[in-house]
């Protein structure tokens, strides 16, 4: 069923095989550079499962932080890479109804899920929680909805146990690949990278084979993202981006029809709240 399919494949950090350590996923940071090998092998793996089961092309997304992580020079040639920043559509850039499947890799859960590695929502620290028409929000169920706008149903989701559940209790038999198991937020049980590669390679190989079981994750429009801040500086700021509201001294609210408006919001707020927090020193 895989055959002749477009798959779009989003790439994050956290949840790559092996990496435990903020430090490991950000530029110029000690391990960053073995960091971004890793993210390109568990990308590598997810594109070679899809063109064994038939897919006739693959976008890969580098969706992590500076968009600037992913090795073009050892990425799979049959694939091609979006990167860097400035995308409309952030974490879910190039996605539109032409994809047969979505696949995310690298994925972790949302902030606030205690055996989740390095768990958070779109920033580190500066956001408590994220509502989506009312309802608690990660990454995951964040892009899957953006995919669903576009008609795409996500097939499988790789990153550590937490995010696998996550992503089963939001899009039922999704695949899903542990590559580890969470202990606290920066320490987890892992694979190491040839066998959690086999397991993304043939699990991405797998979901394209029973494309048929998968429909889109639907969100009903209009779209209401709430945002609960961890500051009422950066509340007050992103308060001021028109069509944003306040909906208490820390949360904010935005509504709209178009889902890709959400996406490319989340990037103003991102650029917003980190000159908000990076500015205030120690009280953040």
């Amino acid at each position: 069923m895989g055959d002749g399919v477009k798959v779009y494949l989003s790439v994050d950090m956290e949840g790559v095989t092996g990496l435990t350590d903020p430090e490991e996923m950000h530029a110029g940071k000690r391990g960053y550079e073995r960091g971004c090998e890793l993210m390109t092998a568990d990308a590598n793996a997810a594109i070679e499962g899809a063109f064994a089961a038939g897919a006739r092309g693959v976008l890969v997304n580098d969706a992590h932080g500076s968009t600037k992580n992913l090795r073009i020079d050892l990425l799979d040639p049959r694939a091609s890479l979006i990167r860097g920043p400035g995308k409309a559509q952030r974490m879910a850039h190039g996605l539109d109804g032409s994809f047969g499947a979505a696949c995310f890799v690298g994925y972790h859960a949302r902030a606030g899920v205690p055996h989740g590695v390095l768990n958070h929502t779109w920033m580190g620290k500066e956001i408590q929680n994220v509502y989506l028409n009312g309802e608690v929000c990660g990454e995951t169920r964040l892009v899957a909805a953006c995919a669903g706008f576009h008609g795409v149903p996500v097939v499988l989701v790789t990153g550590d146990e937490a995010v696998g559940e996550e992503a089963r209790e939001l899009l039922g038999d999704v695949e899903t690949v542990a590559v580890k198991k969470g202990i606290d937020k920066f320490s987890a049980e892992l694979l190491p990278p040839v066998v959690a590669q086999a397991r993304i390679r043939e699990a991405t190989a797998r979901a394209l084979s029973r494309l048929n079981d998968f429909t889109p994750y639907v969100v009903e429009a209009p779209y209401t993202l709430g945002v609960e801040w961890n500051s009422t500086a950066i509340a007050a700021a992103v308060s001021l981006v028109p069509g944003v509201k306040a909906a208490g001294p820390r949360h904010t609210e935005f509504t709209t029809g178009d889902f890709a408006q959400i996406m490319a919001l989340f990037g103003l707020f991102a650029t917003i709240g980190g000159q908000v927090a990076c500015g205030s020193g120690p009280y953040g």
